[in-house]
């Protein structure tokens, strides 16, 4: 098992988590997040959402992202957890059956779900980070026109949401990807890679880097730039 990883870091610093998916994506954001450890770490609370029993996802594209999305929010609204991780498994699974009307429905439950946490997320008060680790419901036809079923290489967005973004019309118009929120704010992200995610998470929160993180916090400010940060 790894250690010092971003769940043994939070439970450290004695912050309360909670780890909730569907079936299809449990072992993702519980043992896999925590770096092969099965038992979770003190303070993180698991939360498992029964995937539909059909044949084939394409049958039931939205899965169970709703059901998962109304017993997230009723655990947000507990008030309970400083860090929360989800994972929607709907363009992911529904993209390896193929079918394009299928994924463009799974894409757009994941979109209705995520707006809204984000938007029960706001008014919290809080900061949300929406990432992925691969692509797939992006390509869905190969060079000749036939089904792609496989995970893509494409980058993946990492999108800042909270009092810390800077909104889109504030945004570098360089052709970049822009953080998206409704707030005003002054911090934009650098680009990255998938080990920066935690020590970004870990600066948010105000917890020190531990050396077992190789990545970087991808935060961007002026405050930052002004003395030459990357």
């Amino acid at each position: 098992p790894l250690h010092n990883t971003l769940g043994e870091v939070l439970a450290q610093s004695g912050r309360p988590q909670l780890r909730t998916a569907e079936t299809e994506k449990y072992p993702h954001v519980t043992y896999f997040f925590n770096g092969g450890v099965e038992e979770p770490f003190a303070g993180e609370d698991r939360h498992l959402i029964p995937s539909p029993k059909v044949a084939t996802y394409d049958l039931m594209p939205e899965m169970s992202a709703p059901e998962l999305t109304d017993a997230l929010l009723a655990h947000l609204g507990q008030g309970r957890y400083d860090f929360v991780l989800v994972n929607y498994a709907n363009a992911d699974m529904v993209g390896h059956t193929g079918s394009i009307r299928a994924a463009i429905a799974a894409v757009n439950t994941v979109d209705a779900c995520v707006g809204r946490v984000l938007e029960r997320i706001g008014e919290l008060g809080g900061t949300a980070l929406v990432t992925a680790d691969h692509g797939n419901a992006e390509k869905m036809l190969d060079e000749d026109g036939n089904p792609f079923t496989a995970h893509t290489t494409f980058p993946v967005r990492l999108i800042l949401v909270g009092p810390e973004a800077r909104p889109r019309s504030e945004a570098p118009q360089n052709g970049t990807a822009a953080p998206v929120s409704p707030h005003p704010a002054t911090t934009t992200l650098h680009d990255g890679i998938l080990a920066d995610v935690a020590p970004t998470i870990l600066e948010l929160m105000g917890i020190p880097q531990p050396p077992e993180m190789t990545g970087r916090s991808l935060l961007r400010t002026p405050a930052r730039d002004s003395l030459g940060g990357s």
